[in-house]
């Protein structure tokens, strides 16, 4: 009896896919051999049988096949995933969130196949996108990843994206700009050259794959930018520090500028003095770099944390969401939840809460810090409670309920004097009761825990007396 071909696991099936993409392209631009049509045969075969054979493998729904293949527990009711985890175009709980010019999330490999089938909108607002760059929304990333975790869901792995072919062509190119920059004596010259990398950086992947191949240009580069006929000119600090956001975005420079060490500095420096777009920029440009945490320790010790603080008081609405983004990846680093109070974010998002401006971000980071004590009695010293109570009476998310009662959860257990408030506004609202019954997982556990607290200090002081 003939055994079984074994199948492929997803990471033999994603190497299979990179090594088909590499032959294709090789094919599509006339420069392969016979050799390597026989070898882009065999890698389509073997990815057929392997993707064939997890199909065939893969348990049925009802077997316990969660959302996008991912395995889930059943128990005696399934839970219900968040809305804003789910992407727009699969309805699937999106495995790699990535932003689009838009401003909208959607799963990188559905928003990949509906721009390169040659569109050019965004799938739910139909804007027209200025640009077709996806930029990694860690923050839905890792709510997800907690959210998984909390429920019994196993998420498969994401495939590599960064596996993009470097031409002799775009290192030619980057090479002519390099020198323009870093060797050329006219000033406008310089400044034109920063403005052409730019623009490339931005719609080139492969292009930002060469910084890769040439590590000490980025420290090259910001000192041509920081010498003093240069670094007053505010466009040219925009266009270098939009520069390095943009190759950020591949994964694999991600430590290559964390390690330089000039490019932390330098946007630091942009986000206390640039203009709005270069500080939104640099803020960006720090979300995007602390996905490594070897990055968030270097970006907090050398200080972001407090012109992050003050660009999310007084930005636009943009360069807020870019800073909360950044300050809540940063305090994922548990240095650095002390670095984000220090500088006042209790206060800014509290305010922020208060005016209904930045609602979700703002919940989303003092949930974070709720974890650290001092932290939360500076909430609750600030008018947290209250706060905490409209949100949960009144707040229409899911989410913000359910990050709120986590913050007020922490307040109760850390702080008894809070107590009373939270007790006269149940006895009139009931909302806690509400939750503990119709909130998410994680939301009714906190709910019911502060009720609980509640009764057990009532008959303690009922006993006492």
């Amino acid at each position: 009896m003939a055994k079984p071909t074994p199948v492929a696991t997803a990471e033999e099936a994603a190497a299979l896919r990179r090594r088909l993409r590499r032959l294709v392209a090789a094919v599509a631009a006339g420069s392969a051999d016979a050799e390597a049509f026989d070898e882009a045969a065999e890698a389509l075969a073997a990815l057929r049988d392997a993707e064939l054979g997890r199909r065939k493998d893969r348990a049925a729904p009802a077997a316990g096949a969660g959302a996008g293949g991912a395995a889930v527990k059943k128990g005696a009711s399934d839970p219900a995933v968040p809305e804003q985890f789910l992407c727009p175009i699969s309805s699937e709980i999106m495995r790699d969130p990535v932003v689009l010019a838009s401003g909208q999330t959607y799963d990188r490999r559905f928003i990949q196949e509906w721009l390169n089938a040659g569109n050019r909108t965004c799938p739910q607002t139909q804007q027209v996108l200025s640009n077709t760059i996806l930029i990694p929304n860690h923050l839905v990333r890792s709510m997800i990843s907690q959210w998984c975790t909390e429920n019994g869901i196993t998420l498969p792995p994401v495939e590599n994206q960064d596996e993009d072919l470097i031409t002799n062509n775009e290192r030619k190119t980057f090479t002519k700009i390099f020198d323009r920059i870093s060797s050329s004596s006219n000033l406008y010259e310089q400044r034109e050259a920063i403005k052409d990398l730019r623009l490339l950086t931005k719609c080139n992947s492969s292009l930002r794959a060469v910084i890769g191949e040439k590590p000490d240009s980025i420290s090259q580069m910001i000192s041509v930018v920081s010498d003093p006929e240069l670094e007053n000119n505010a466009e040219v600090l925009e266009d270098m520090v939009t520069t390095i956001l943009n190759i950020s975005i591949h994964e694999s420079n991600k430590k290559i500028i964390g390690d330089d060490p000039l490019a932390i500095p330098f946007l630091i420096r942009a986000l206390q003095s640039g203009t709005m777009e270069a500080r939104s920029n640099a803020a960006a440009a720090i979300f995007s770099l602390s996905a490594l945490n070897s990055n968030k320790a270097k970006i907090g010790e050398l200080g972001a944390m407090r012109p992050l603080v003050d660009l999310l008081e007084h930005g636009n609405m943009i360069a807020k969401k870019d800073a909360a983004s950044a300050i809540f990846n940063l305090c994922m680093l548990h240095e650095n939840k002390s670095r984000a109070t220090k500088s006042g974010v209790i206060d800014v998002t509290l305010k922020a809460i208060s005016d209904e401006s930045l609602v979700d971000e703002s919940l989303a980071i003092l949930a974070l810090l709720s974890s650290d004590h001092e932290t939360v009695e500076e909430i609750g010293e600030t008018g947290g409670v209250p706060s905490m109570l409209r949100i949960i009476k009144e707040d229409q998310c899911k989410r913000n309920k359910e990050n709120a009662v986590a913050i007020l959860f922490s307040i109760c257990m850390y702080d008894r004097t809070k107590l009373r408030e939270v007790v006269e506004d149940e006895n009139l609202n009931g909302s806690l009761a509400w939750l503990a019954q119709n909130g998410t997982s994680r939301a009714r556990r906190k709910a019911s825990g502060i009720l609980d607290k509640l009764k057990r200090t009532m008959h303690n002081t009922h006993y006492s007396c």
